[in-house]
């Protein structure tokens, strides 16, 4: 396990890997809904919305060696005012944190997570933050077992596609790396 963990790669994905990213999104989608996890849906974020990512943040793919699988995937925001309102420029904001359970090792997700929380601190901002559905109590469990604190909720997050739902925001400070 820690010999696969440690051969996950990261990279900045490109155009070349949108179609990649909606398969994985819409995978993780069907996973969640087989469980009874109310987050996310298939079909809800095509091929324009991760173009859009691509232009106005940073999309991450992690794979299992330079030239190996998909294993996951996240978003990286430099504001979120949706969730987090105006704020200064002092944090990024994570978003979709996607394994490929075909593939990614166990503990590829919180490898992830560091991943984007180096990045973050590479710019010199002092903190990482994040939201997650306010009805998804294990997943709140899992960004705090990480370290994040719960700094409160938004109870009408605009979201993808006009929906809107409550959400918990999540933070944690960054020691510069």
């Amino acid at each position: 396990m820690t010999d696969t963990l440690s051969a996950l790669v990261f990279r900045r994905a490109d155009d070349r890997d949108v179609p990649e990213l909606v398969r994985l999104r819409d995978t993780a989608a069907r996973w969640q809904m087989e469980r009874g996890i109310d987050q996310w849906r298939p079909g809800e974020l095509g091929p324009g919305h991760f173009r859009a990512r691509l232009r106005e943040g940073e999309v991450w793919i992690a794979t299992l060696g330079p030239d190996g699988p998909l294993a996951g995937a996240w978003e990286l925001w430099w504001e979120d005012p949706a969730a987090w309102g105006d704020q200064p420029p002092d944090a990024g904001y994570i978003h979709r944190l996607m394994i490929d359970r075909r593939t990614a090792p166990p503990g590829a997700g919180r490898r992830m997570l560091d991943g984007a929380e180096r990045r973050i601190a590479a710019t010199g901002r002092t903190l990482a933050r994040l939201d997650c559905l306010s009805t998804n109590p294990r997943l709140r469990q899992y960004y705090q077992d990480a370290g994040y604190v719960v700094r409160g909720e938004q109870p009408g997050k605009d979201g993808d596609g006009g929906k809107r739902y409550a959400v918990t925001l999540l933070e944690k400070p960054l020691a510069r790396r």
